[in-house]
């Protein structure tokens, strides 16, 4: 990610955009991940993880978690591979503001300096500082049944509600939004999904959604009642043309997809139009290995390339090097 700065007359406008390269479509990472975050079993010391979930990485490479049982978020600075920090919650599962319930993504406002968190269990989106003495955190949204976040260039926030089966768009500020995907009932009509997860917005305001149990990828584009089918929608299955309860995505410059196939325990790569994706890490069975996952679910990419996986049920976040 990079802040860009334009000054206009007497304002100084600070946004910012998820800078990844356009990656080639014949790009490769090494197949063996390394362990940047947790690793060191089940538990909630700070060098550990429990079912970490959606993740968010900086320009700086700074990743922080949605430590999702542990009911915080946790930083971990590029190089601290010890111990990461934990920057909201951490107090015990609760609805008070110092607390979280089972978070399940995160994204840094740079603008604000300030995490905005998807708390899942307590069914609302909070806004925690990021500077060290921050005890607690303010809600942005309540009464919404969220699990992935997004936000554009626009500052306009993306919330997916996996009970709804809906994506709605928010000025920060606003409590309603406007629905911009799914909002038909549960269902597998293009004007439909069906526990939608994770999400990612273009530079067009295109919203891409993790449709989970009906194993695709869907891209909503700005204004359409309708979407595309532009990852899986073959079934839930291992085949090329196939995925399993997909979760966190990744869209290049270039509108190349990244899913993270949570049952099939890889992460697959489908170029604009394919019909069917390629396998770029794991797909080697569920294990601990480094080439291996347990259950792949949050996903990012650095301004570098570099491919960051939260392994949930091995308790890691693994990245992979560009070739």
């Amino acid at each position: 990610m990079e802040a860009l700065f334009n000054i206009d007359d007497d304002y100084l406008y600070l946004y910012f955009i998820l800078i990844i390269p356009a990656i080639p479509a014949v790009a490769k990472w090494v197949h063996n991940g390394v362990t940047i975050a947790g690793g060191n079993g089940q538990g909630s010391a700070t060098n550990q993880l429990y079912n970490p979930n959606g993740l968010f990485v900086d320009d700086d490479q700074t990743v922080v978690i949605a430590d999702f049982r542990n009911h915080r978020i946790m930083q971990w600075k590029n190089g601290e591979t010890t111990n990461g920090q934990v920057v909201a919650g951490g107090k015990g599962e609760g609805t008070g503001l110092h607390q979280l319930d089972r978070p399940t993504d995160v994204l840094i406002d740079e603008e604000t300096d300030s995490l905005i968190i998807c708390d899942r269990e307590n069914r609302r989106v909070v806004r925690w500082p990021r500077h060290s003495d921050a005890i607690q955190g303010e809600i942005l949204i309540d009464n919404i049944d969220c699990f992935g976040l997004a936000m554009d260039d626009q500052r306009y926030l993306y919330v997916s509600d996996y009970k709804k089966h809906e994506v709605r768009r928010y000025q920060l500020g606003e409590k309603n939004g406007i629905l911009v995907a799914g909002g038909n009932g549960q269902g597998s009509g293009l004007n439909q999904l069906d526990y939608p997860t994770y999400l990612f917005v273009d530079e067009q305001q295109s919203v891409y959604v993790s449709d989970c149990r009906n194993h695709c990828v869907m891209k909503w584009d700005k204004g359409t009642k309708e979407g595309i089918v532009v990852a899986g929608g073959q079934g839930g299955g291992s085949a090329l043309t196939q995925l399993n309860h997909p979760h966190g995505i990744f869209v290049d410059t270039l509108g190349t997809i990244y899913v993270a196939d949570t049952s099939n325990r890889r992460v697959m790569r489908w170029t604009q139009g394919a019909k069917q994706g390629t396998v770029v890490v794991g797909g080697n069975g569920k294990g601990e290995g480094a080439n291996q996952f347990s259950n792949p679910i949050g996903l990012s990419f650095d301004r570098h390339g570099n491919l960051y996986v939260a392994d949930l049920d091995n308790n890691r976040v693994q990245r992979f090097s560009i070739e």
